[in-house]
């Protein structure tokens, strides 16, 4: 596989460069098949004390596939057992982790926010650099299973983690569904909620509670 690699250049931001000093910062990682526009889009609905930065994967589907990935499933016969491989997604949270140091490295609070494949290469730099971030928002993602070197440094850590997913979500195997709801109240501060009726989206109403946590680090 090739080196990967994030286009800096292509990173959507809300606000200028000017305006981003002494703020803190949440970067919005999406998932498969989308891009950086995807959760940009909800920036609106989020506290205006942040400064938003939405960045692109660096894996391309292949084609007719639209968007890109941070890591590949289309190899695996079973594409649901893909997050299976954790060298996977720590490979992308490595990547990304190399991206944030460059664009971001005098921010002081530092939180993610990810959907799905976002979601999982978010908890899984929050185990590579549990140092680096204040919190984590897991939207319809996993908990890589595997152990990580630092993952007991985490754990006493007690960062918190807002996780939401869909009663009705039928992408995520049910066993990472069940890895990550032991891993997750062992190794963080945990919140969030399973929304009936839902798949593998995101909702209004759990909008609103990702608000109600950010609000809460803020405060």
């Amino acid at each position: 596989m090739n080196e990967l690699r994030i286009d800096p250049d292509v990173a959507l931001w809300s606000a200028p460069a000017s305006d981003r000093s002494d703020r803190p910062l949440l970067v919005l990682l999406h998932g498969y098949g989308a891009d950086e526009k995807d959760l940009f889009a909800l920036t609106p609905f989020l506290p205006d004390d942040f400064v938003c930065a939405a960045i692109r994967a660096p894996l391309a589907p292949p084609w007719p596939a639209p968007g890109y990935s941070w890591y590949p499933i289309e190899d695996v016969v079973d594409v649901q057992l893909a997050g299976r491989d954790p060298a996977r997604v720590t490979a992308a949270a490595s990547t990304f982790l190399t991206w944030l140091d460059a664009a971001a490295d005098d921010a002081q609070t530092i939180g993610l926010l990810g959907f799905s494949q976002g979601a999982s290469v978010a908890l899984q730099a929050l185990r590579l650099r549990p140092d680096r971030f204040a919190f984590a928002v897991n939207l319809s993602g996993y908990a890589a299973p595997g152990d990580l070197p630092r993952d007991a440094e985490l754990a006493a850590a007690r960062i918190p983690v807002f996780w939401g997913r869909g009663a009705r979500d039928d992408v995520i195997p049910p066993e990472l569904v069940e890895h990550t709801a032991q891993w997750l109240p062992a190794h963080s501060d945990l919140s969030g909620r399973v929304y009936p009726g839902l798949t593998h989206s995101v909702s209004e109403e759990e909008l609103t509670d990702v608000r109600t946590f950010l609000d809460k680090r803020l405060a």
